[in-house]
Formats: structure tokens, C-alpha cells, sequence
């Protein structure tokens, strides 16, 4: 067996689950969960039909760089959504969803037989470290900074671990913060990665769903702006899941540096990681619509201004810049003993912020936080909440 298979750590949902083995929620309440970032909204009509009129692809293999249809319609929607120009035979490429995508890429990039390190956010979605560590390199966690609006504290990383850095994974609208990284950021990034030759992956499946009037910022429209029109070293990640919520779907897309997708694209071909005919059908008639994206994003601002003053008034948590996540302190500082006695009493699931994070650097920047995925409907999560301020004001007031 491969050696590097003993270095992953178990996923937050399975540490989770063993945590709550022991548990016997309050049958009084009807369980509700906080705990899984996965889309609740109703997939939309349009996708449903374009699939069901599909199902002749399935009679041919599809092809890994995917229908040229597809890919003019992920440029057009970079197009509309960032105001870029990008060339859809070499700088765009469909995949199957972020989670896949992201982690085959480090396979791509990695070089093991040099001292491979791979930076990325802390806390972080996981598949980063596991990506990373299966690649044959070292990962190196970089601390999101309350005060930074909990954005990653990059000056924290020392200059010897970006000489070795070969791949650097950045999340915005982070998970599970919230934070957009601001074009100051983006310009330290990007003079590192040429002063050190480190490639970036911008992991941006949240971007659709924000609450400023402003869109956040994307990896690629923060290159543009500063004159990075080659996108050197710069491939962005981005998914249908959150967008149109269609998680089961499995599709996205990877666009960026020309030289890097060719690459990526040979190991693909290898991998086996075409996209089905009948889920490009489906990905067009997604990419190709807004009003069901700006239906869905109301739809989470209604639900996060009806559920964030109930929390605001009992913990530390305010609303995010983005994404579907609140990232609240918890009174008394345990978020593990908290998420327990919180199903315990009340039958509601949230995740331990520092199931989500690291310990390095002498902290784990995840501890005595919960993160709470605001993905069903309005009214669960209201109950939810009202049943969290319960338990707040029963065992910490």
C-alpha cells in the first residue's frame, strides 16, 4: 500500500461522529443539522430539463477537455461575472466539481523529489492537506487573523518555507470565515509566487454567495487589474454546487496560466476524469443563466438577516463576507464539549472549529469556534438558532 496513506488525519465528520457516539440526543426535539456545508435550496428547472433532454450522451465516451460549448460557456460567464477574457481552448477546463479538481492538481504540480512544501489557510477544507501530503510534500499552515477580518495572516509565513513552496492553496470567500481576501493580499501573493516560482490555487466555490453589494473579488480579476493578463502560476477553482445547487452534479471548472491547464490536462487524460456528456449539458444550461444564482443568493441573505441578530445577541459571531458559514466564538472557549452538550440538550449538530484547523505555530486558530452551514430553509435554521440561544442562556449566562 501506498506509505503516504497513513499521514491523512480522519475527516471532520468522522471525528465528529465519534465524538457523538457517545451522545444520546433530547428526543424532545426533532434533530436539525448545522454541521455539513452541503446545498439544501431546490435545484433549478433549467438544469433538470437540460439533463433529461441529454441522456444520448451516455451512448459516447465524453472527451476530458470537454464539449468546446462548454468551455465558451464557462469564458462567457468569467466574461459577465469578472469582466475577463480568457481563451476557451487553452484557459479554461471543466472538472468534476472543486473537491476533485483541487486535489488531482496538487498530484500535477507537486515535484517530490525536491523538499515540497505546500502552504495553505488554517483553518481549511481538508482536502488541501490530504492533496497535499499524497503528493509527497509538506504542508505548512498559515493562520487566519481575527484581527485581518479572519483572513490569512500570510507575513506569518516565513521566508524559508516559501523558498520550498511549490503549491499555495487559497480560499476565498474562505472556508470556513467568510473572508474575501482583498487585492492587497492578492498583490503579496502574486510577487511571491514570482520571487519563488510557486504556483496558487484559488479555490473561489463560495463566490456566488455573498451579502455585500459588491461581488468578491476573484483570483483571476485581481490579476487582470494589476496587469497579470498570462496568469502566471494562477489556476482559480470554481463549482456549480454552491452556485446553482446542484452538489450531486459534480461540475465545475479550472481557468488560469495556459501552461499549467495543458499539464493539467495531460494527467486528466490519465486520471480518467472526464465529465459526462450529460452533466456538460446540464453545466451549459447552468453556466449560461443568472436569475436562478440572484434568486439563491436573496434567498441566503433573507436567511442570514433572520438568523444572525438571534446569535449576535448571546455569542461572538457576525455576518460573513461570504459564502453559507458563521464562524461564532463560543462561550466558556470549548468548542468540542459545546457541539456535544448542544446535541446532547437540544438535538442541533454544528462542527468544532478546531475539527477544521491544525494546531501549529504553538495554536490551533480553530479552537473555541463552531461553524454553523446555514443550508436548509429559513425556518429550520431559525429554529436552530432559538434552540442554540436556549442552551447559551440554560449553561453559560
Amino acid at each position: 500500500m501506498n506509505p503516504l496513506l497513513s499521514s491523512l488525519q480522519p475527516y471532520p465528520f468522522e471525528r465528529l461522529k465519534q465524538l457523538f457516539s457517545t451522545v444520546t440526543p433530547n428526543p424532545a426535539y426533532a434533530p436539525i443539522s448545522l454541521g455539513i456545508g452541503e446545498p439544501r435550496h431546490a435545484t433549478p428547472q433549467l438544469v433538470l430539463d437540460a439533463l433529461a433532454k441529454a441522456t444520448a450522451q451516455l451512448a459516447a465516451y465524453p472527451a476530458t477537455a470537454g464539449l468546446p460549448a462548454l468551455r465558451e460557456s464557462c469564458v462567457n460567464w468569467m466574461q459577465r461575472r469578472y469582466g475577463l477574457k480568457l481563451d476557451a481552448a487553452t484557459q479554461v477546463l471543466p472538472v468534476n466539481g472543486s473537491r476533485e479538481a483541487l486535489f488531482a492538481f496538487a498530484q500535477t504540480v507537486i515535484d517530490p523529489t525536491r523538499d515540497a512544501v505546500v502552504v495553505c489557510p488554517n483553518p481549511f477544507y481538508q482536502i488541501y492537506e490530504g492533496a497535499a501530503l499524497l503528493a509527497g510534500a509538506q504542508t505548512y499552515y498559515a493562520p487566519s487573523d481575527p484581527a485581518l477580518n479572519f483572513n490569512v495572516n500570510w507575513d506569518s509565513v516565513p521566508a524559508d518555507v516559501w523558498a520550498k513552496t511549490q503549491l499555495l492553496f487559497v480560499c476565498s470567500p474562505g472556508n470556513p470565515t467568510g473572508a474575501v481576501m482583498p487585492m492587497s493580499d492578492w498583490e503579496k501573493l502574486f510577487a511571491l509566487s514570482d520571487k519563488y516560482g510557486f504556483v496558487i490555487a484559488s479555490d473561489e466555490c463560495y463566490s456566488e454567495i455573498y451579502f455585500r453589494e459588491e461581488a468578491p473579488l476573484g483570483g483571476l480579476e485581481a490579476a487582470t487589474k494589476l496587469g497579470r493578463t498570462d496568469f502566471k502560476n494562477l489556476v482559480a477553482f470554481t463549482s456549480l454546487s454552491k452556485r446553482s445547487n446542484v452538489p450531486g452534479m459534480r461540475s465545475g471548472f479550472v481557468a488560469g496560466d495556459a501552461n499549467i491547464l495543458k499539464q493539467f490536462l495531460l494527467y486528466r487524460t490519465y486520471h480518467g476524469s472526464a465529465m459526462s456528456g450529460m452533466v456538460q449539458a446540464a453545466s451549459i444550461a447552468a453556466w449560461d443563466d443568472e436569475a436562478h444564482v440572484v434568486a439563491n443568493r436573496e434567498q441566503y441573505r433573507q436567511k442570514f438577516a433572520a438568523v444572525t441578530p438571534l446569535l449576535e445577541a448571546v455569542m461572538d459571531v457576525r455576518l460573513p463576507d461570504a459564502g453559507f458559514y458563521l464562524w461564532a466564538a463560543v462561550p466558556g472557549g470549548d468548542d468540542v464539549a459545546f457541539a456535544r452538550d448542544l446535541l446532547a440538550q437540544y438535538n442541533v449538530t454544528v462542527l468544532p472549529g478546531s475539527y477544521l484547523a491544525r494546531e501549529a505555530q504553538g495554536f490551533n486558530p480553530g479552537a473555541g469556534r463552531i461553524r454553523m452551514a446555514l443550508v436548509a430553509e429559513t425556518a429550520e435554521c431559525l429554529e436552530a438558532a432559538q434552540r442554540i440561544v436556549a442552551f447559551i442562556k440554560q449553561n453559560h449566562s
